[in-house]
């Protein structure tokens, strides 16, 4: 038996609660892990709500990230005591997840713990830090090197906001940020933001096509309006990697930073990313991210917490990232 928090729906309402499962329940999969830890993102938020059309089948387990041990391997790669992580896949959508004791998922889903790193440090990372991850290496594919200019992080209070800057800042990049939570500043200076601007700034509609031009780069996990406004402050041949839509999902701009600037808009996709990139930024996070920042970032929970944390986290009132303690 082991302990999940469990999804259920009843003509239109879901409740998410704790119970104790089989693991005769548990889905089809190679191998067996004991989650040590998982953690809470927005999406997660979203599900535990049903905000969102993204569980077709009940009951569900949510968490679409957990790190643990393996028990149960059918993949040549992995072996019992093996450590690994779990982002994406659509594990806790489509397939149940992380906020359980026990998962059972594909073992060409899982990557090694990085070394030196704990589960709870891999889960203090999670798909948000994962994410961050990929838009930094986004940028830099695309030109952005130390010394260009400001790059810029909005919503930065936020999971994926805070590990890009603590990366960014590592890598010697003047690090701005944008958000709407004064609270927040020196929370946000401590990772390395070397300015901080009102989310306001970059959320009004310009009537101009072209701004100022501003900004080397972009991680933009606002999405809306923000990332219009944005667009036209970037430099010549600058790049927003686009990780998020809290602002909203439609904007509307000209074509005018394309022709003009030369900038380009980068999409990040966490949960199907193939798996050499997966593995490579999981190493770029093992060296370019300062794991004491990473703890500054982390707020332990457990399941129990989850339903009033989901809550939180849909509201922007979480700072940071939210780490689950299977073992509490």
């Amino acid at each position: 038996m082991f302990r999940a928090l469990v999804l259920n729906k009843r003509d239109d309402t879901v409740t998410a609660a704790v119970e104790q499962l089989d693991e005769g329940r548990l889905p089809e999969g190679d191998m067996t892990v004991a989650v040590e830890y998982s953690t809470l993102n927005y999406k997660d938020g979203l599900i535990i709500r049903n905000k969102a059309p993204l569980v077709r089948s009940f009951p569900h387990v949510s968490g679409v990230d957990f790190a643990g041990t393996v028990l149960e391997s059918g993949h040549a790669a992995y072996k019992p005591g093996d450590k690994v992580v779990l982002t994406g896949w659509g594990v806790g959508e489509r397939h149940w997840g992380g906020h359980a004791e026990r998962a059972r998922v594909k073992g060409d889903w899982l990557v090694p713990l990085p070394k030196g790193w704990s589960t709870k440090h891999a889960m203090a990372v999670g798909t948000a830090g994962f994410t961050a991850m990929l838009a930094v290496m986004a940028l830099e594919d695309h030109g952005l090197k130390p010394g260009d200019g400001e790059v810029l992080v909005t919503g930065g209070a936020g999971g994926v906001g805070s590990v890009a800057i603590a990366v960014l800042a590592r890598l010697g990049h003047q690090v701005t940020v944008s958000t709407g939570r004064a609270s927040s500043h020196d929370y946000l200076r401590s990772l390395g933001a070397n300015a901080i601007i009102d989310r306001a700034e970059v959320a009004e509609p310009s009537s101009r096509p072209l701004e100022n031009a501003r900004f080397a780069g972009c991680i933009d996990a606002v999405g809306g309006q923000t990332l219009a406004r944005v667009l036209g402050q970037l430099k010549y041949h600058g790049s927003l990697a686009a990780v998020g839509n809290a602002g909203g999902n439609s904007f509307q701009a000209t074509v005018i930073p394309f022709l003009l600037r030369g900038v380009n808009l980068l999409g990040i996709d966490s949960v199907y990313c193939p798996a050499e990139r997966r593995h490579a930024a999981w190493q770029r996070l093992s060296r370019d991210l300062d794991l004491a920042k990473l703890k500054a970032m982390i707020h332990e929970a457990a399941l129990y917490d989850l339903p009033r944390l989901a809550d939180a986290i849909l509201k922007g009132q979480v700072q940071g990232r939210v780490v689950v303690d299977l073992a509490r």
